[in-house]
């Protein structure tokens, strides 16, 4: 009892904004059902009011009107209230106040959390959910600004620490409660309040202050005849008389309370009767409904089965016709995928012409770059060769000596990028020839002179001995893979040392595994950028500004290195230094060094013995002015006689009126190429030399080259030694035929 007050008010507020407000949900139908079942709510009507509310209920759920199906779960909360089914009361506001979180509205949220609050806070071993929610209710309506709503939780909670006798928790909210009450000209409310005041001052025995307020109290009860307040404060007037002493006003105050207090008993004894009467009414009802509905189901049962063979037959049908239409579809479908198949094929074929147009056209660009890039170079590098030849230039000799390590540099780039091409291509096979292993890598570690001189480093090479000196395998293979790595070490190295060693790591008759080491002792490289150097175009950053690059050497040598059935391993710290190491098994040739060197110079002939057989006259044929001038320079260096001609319709006619030992073929000429116009010199004169001059990609032209007549082959720019072998070795064949 000692809560309803609070609770009525908040409701008949709530309730009367709550309707204002959701006009949007209105239904007619619906809306005379929530009135019907508040009016016989108002009268007490439990058993009348219930089953409108259940009605309600079920309508509101089947129309999906939600606003309807939260006062349907509330009003019968409130029944259930009413008859202290406390269970049943908690099930239907619970269902309420999910339905106002669906909605996600405040006001109904407001008055969910407090009906929970009256309901939870009645029962002693509850009163602590009952005071969340009252905090909920608090809090949600601070949020909304509603000031109107704070003072009846906040009463009921203050309320509820007296009756646990938690006066210290009690007086924050009463000191809250006589603010929100401010100057509300509601007695009834200040008689409970004043009441409540004076349990507080009579808990925490300021005796004084509490006869102060339940004086006041008293006063507003007896002139505005308030029964139910008048029982509570006399009772509470009583204790506290007692207290002080005054038997004879407490028991004056005593009989008040017991002479309100007997009308009201007289009251909530004809309630309880009542009560009683209505809960069994409810029950009986609610056995009637539940008979109701099994009576129902059953008949539904009933219909269904009565109309279940009409649904097969129906289903049977469908499914029929629509295994049909499937067949149909699929067959429709089946054509339709055909003719994509055949039309994605068709775009097959052309994308794959289109590939096979764009590699061909790849392979020309590159042939053509290859020709364009090393033409100029060959001019660069052979210039700048003989300048340094040059004694009265002698003092220009770093400079020239720079210049040519740059334009051999640029080569070198140019090269790897075009290796890179052809790996990628697949236009990459090894061409095994005999070779002598420690004059390989004595001719790299000269080739780095220069580098070694400028980076001030030591090279160490240490050469295997017990392998067969005459192997056989792809030399100029095998040269790439060392050149890149002992570049590779001599770029991040600076006043150091870089070791070159091969070992015998097994061998038999017919093959040798030799074991390959580079090793410095330079800046080394992290564990993170491990990996990362053997990708395509990637650098890692050297002190050496004069030994940049492209970042493909590396790949290219792990490349390399898988058409040789190995791989590349390294081992490095940063600031201690690299080592790289690979295995390659060679075959063993069948001439040893020695028998190799005696068969060369039972065959050969000597430079001096050609040249001082009389006048080489060496015609060389070229479109390029600086290419000619390179050429007759290096040449007239060893006592040879050179003419020059631009084109091969002038070179036909020059060897076919005069006599030269050999000629020198530019392939790639405007008008008649090099290669057509050697054809037509074979036509009249088969025996003469003829050395083809290109800076094009041989690899591609090879076999074209030496089917139109041509001897042997000089890629431009070339090595000034490399140059005179091939030449005296033409001369040489010439002379012995």
């Amino acid at each position: 009892m000692k809560k309803n007050y609070f609770y009525l008010i908040i409701f008949l507020l709530a309730f009367a904004n709550l309707y204002s407000q959701q006009s949007a949900y209105k239904d007619a139908h619906l809306e005379s059902l929530r009135k019907l079942t508040s009016e016989h709510l108002d009268k007490y009507e439990y058993n009348e009011s219930i089953e409108v509310a259940m009605q309600m209920l079920e309508e509101s759920k089947k129309r999906g009107n939600d606003y309807y199906v939260y006062h349907s779960n509330n009003i019968l909360g409130v029944n259930y209230g009413d008859l202290n089914d406390t269970l049943h009361s908690r099930k239907y506001y619970k269902e309420a106040l999910k339905v106002a979180l669906k909605l996600d509205n405040d006001t109904l949220l407001l008055m969910s959390y407090n009906n929970l609050g009256n309901v939870y806070s009645e029962d002693k071993n509850t009163t602590q959910i009952g005071i969340d929610y009252y905090n909920r209710t608090i809090d949600l309506a601070t949020e909304m600004n509603f000031n109107s709503r704070l003072l009846e939780p906040t009463a009921n909670i203050a309320w509820t620490y007296l009756d646990l006798g938690l006066y210290d928790k009690a007086f924050p909210y009463l000191n809250r409660t006589w603010k929100l009450m401010g100057d509300r000209d509601d007695n009834t409310t200040r008689a409970q309040l004043l009441t409540l005041m004076g349990r507080y001052y009579m808990g925490v025995n300021e005796l004084e202050e509490a006869k102060s307020h339940l004086d006041e109290a008293i006063q507003i009860v007896e002139r505005d005849t308030l029964i139910l307040e008048a029982s509570l404060a006399y009772k509470e007037y009583a204790q506290l008389l007692s207290k002080q002493g005054s038997y004879k006003e407490g028991f004056i105050a005593l009989e008040k309370y017991e002479k309100f207090n007997s009308q009201i008993f007289e009251r909530q004894r004809l309630s309880d009767i009542t009560n009683a009467n209505v809960k069994f009414d409810v029950i009986q009802y609610q056995k009637d409904l539940e008979i109701a509905r099994k009576e129902q189901s059953y008949k539904d049962e009933l219909i269904e089965k009565s109309q279940e063979r009409m649904y097969v037959m129906v289903i049977a049908s469908i499914i029929l016709i629509v295994i049909i239409i499937l067949v149909y579809r699929i067959n429709l479908s089946r054509r339709t995928l055909n003719q994509e198949l055949s039309l994605k094929n068709k775009e097959l074929i052309a994308a794959k012409e289109e590939a096979e147009r764009l590699t061909v056209l790849k392979t020309k660009f590159f042939s053509t770059i290859s020709h364009e890039l090393r033409t100029p170079l060959y001019g660069v590098i052979g210039l700048t060769s003989i300048l340094m030849d040059d004694k009265s230039l002698s003092k220009h000799e770093e400079d020239l000596k720079s210049l040519k390590f740059s334009a051999d540099y640029l080569l070198a780039l140019i090269n790897d990028v075009l290796q890179m091409n052809k790996m990628e291509s697949n236009l990459l096979d090894l061409e095994p020839m005999p070779f002598n292993l420690n004059e390989l890598l004595r001719s790299i570690v000269k080739s780095f002179e220069f580098t070694r001189l400028q980076n001030k480093n030591t090279i160490h090479l240490e050469l295997c001995q017990e392998a067969n000196s005459n192997l056989i395998g792809d030399k100029v293979r095998l040269s790439q893979i060392l050149m890149n790595l002992v570049g590779n070490a001599m770029k991040f190295t600076e006043r150091g040392d870089i070791w070159i060693k091969t070992k015998l790591i097994e061998s038999s008759e017919k093959t040798a595994k030799i074991y390959f080491e580079i090793r410095d002792n330079g800046s080394g490289i992290s564990k993170h950028n491990q990996e990362l150097i053997f990708e395509e175009f990637s650098q890692l950053q050297s002190a050496n500004y004069n030994y940049q690059g492209t970042g493909l050497g590396l790949p290219i040598v792990k490349k390399l290195l898988i058409l040789f059935n190995s791989e590349i391993n390294l081992m490095s710290k940063e600031g201690e230094g690299s080592t790289f190491s690979f295995e390659i098994e060679f075959e063993n040739g069948k001439l040893s060094k020695e028998d190799f060197i005696q068969n060369i110079q039972d065959h050969d002939l000597s430079v001096e013995s050609i040249m001082s057989s009389g006048e080489k006259r060496i015609l060389v044929v070229d479109d390029n002015r600086i290419n000619q001038v390179v050429t007759k320079r290096i040449l007239e260096q060893q006592q040879f006689v050179v003419d020059l001609c631009d084109n091969g319709v002038d070179a036909i006619e020059r060897v076919r009126n005069n006599h030269f030992e050999l000629v020198l073929m530019d392939v790639n000429m405007p008008g008649i190429s090099g290669l057509e116009a050697t054809k037509r010199i074979r036509e009249f004169n088969e025996d003469i030399p003829i050395i083809a001059l290109t800076a094009m990609e041989i690899d591609e032209i090879r076999e074209e080259i030496y089917e139109s007549g041509v001897n042997d082959i000089i890629v431009k720019p070339y090595d000034t030694a490399r140059f005179y072998q091939v030449i005296f070795k033409n001369l040489r064949s010439s002379i012995l035929r």
